[in-house]
C-alpha cells in the first residue's frame, strides 16, 4: 500500500513540474492520509468478517427456510390436487353407478307400467266385448219383439189395403204368409 502512495506522490510531482508549478512538501490533494487508509481498511475488514460469519449465514438460513416453506407448500398443493382429482374420479364413478341404477329402475318401471297397461287394455277389451255381446243380444231381442209387432202392423195394413182395393177382406193366413215371405228377404 505504501508503494501506491509513493507512486501517487511521484506522479503528482511530475505533473506539477511539467505544468511549471513547483511541488511543495505536503500532502497531495488526491492522496489520502495513512490513518484514513487504516480506518477504511479496518472498517472494511470488520464489515467483511461480520458479513461472512454473522449476516450471510442468517440470510442463508432465512433463504433456506423460505425455500423449504415454498417447497412444502408446493408439495401440499400437489397432494391436495391429487386428492381432489381422486375425489373427482370417485365422484364421477359413483355418479355413473347412480345413473346406471336410475336408468335400470326407470326401465323396470316402464316395463311394469307397460305390462299393467296391457292388462288394463285386455280387461277393457273383455268388458267391451261383454257389453257388445249384451247390446247385440238386447238389440236382437228388441228386433224380435218389434218384428212381431211390425209383422202384425204390416199384415193389418196389407189386409186393410186389400180390403179397400177389392172391397172384401182377404184371408188373414194368406196375408200373414205373404208378409212373412216379403219380410224374410
Amino acid at each position: 500500500m505504501l508503494t501506491v502512495v509513493n507512486h501517487l506522490q511521484g506522479l503528482a510531482s511530475r505533473l506539477a513540474t511539467e505544468a511549471g508549478v513547483e511541488a511543495g512538501e505536503g500532502p497531495g490533494p488526491i492522496v489520502p492520509e495513512l490513518k484514513e487508509l487504516y480506518w477504511g481498511a479496518g472498517s472494511f475488514i470488520v464489515f467483511a468478517l461480520l458479513m461472512r460469519f454473522y449476516l450471510f449465514p442468517r440470510l442463508k438460513q432465512g433463504m433456506d427456510a423460505r425455500y423449504a416453506g415454498i417447497r412444502a407448500d408446493h408439495e401440499q398443493a400437489d397432494a391436495a390436487r391429487a386428492a381432489a382429482r381422486a375425489e373427482v374420479a370417485d365422484y364421477e364413478a359413483q355418479l355413473a353407478a347412480v345413473k346406471a341404477e336410475a336408468a335400470a329402475k326407470v326401465d323396470a318401471a316402464r316395463q311394469a307400467l307397460e305390462a299393467e297397461r296391457q292388462e288394463q287394455v285386455k280387461a277393457l277389451n273383455a268388458q267391451l266385448a261383454e257389453r257388445r255381446a249384451a247390446a247385440q243380444a238386447e238389440t236382437e231381442a228388441a228386433k224380435a219383439a218389434v218384428r212381431d209387432q211390425i209383422h202384425a202392423a204390416v199384415a193389418d195394413v196389407a189386409g186393410r189395403a186389400g180390403e179397400l182395393a177389392t172391397g172384401r177382406r182377404p184371408d188373414a193366413t194368406v196375408v200373414a204368409r205373404v208378409v212373412n215371405e216379403v219380410m224374410a228377404r
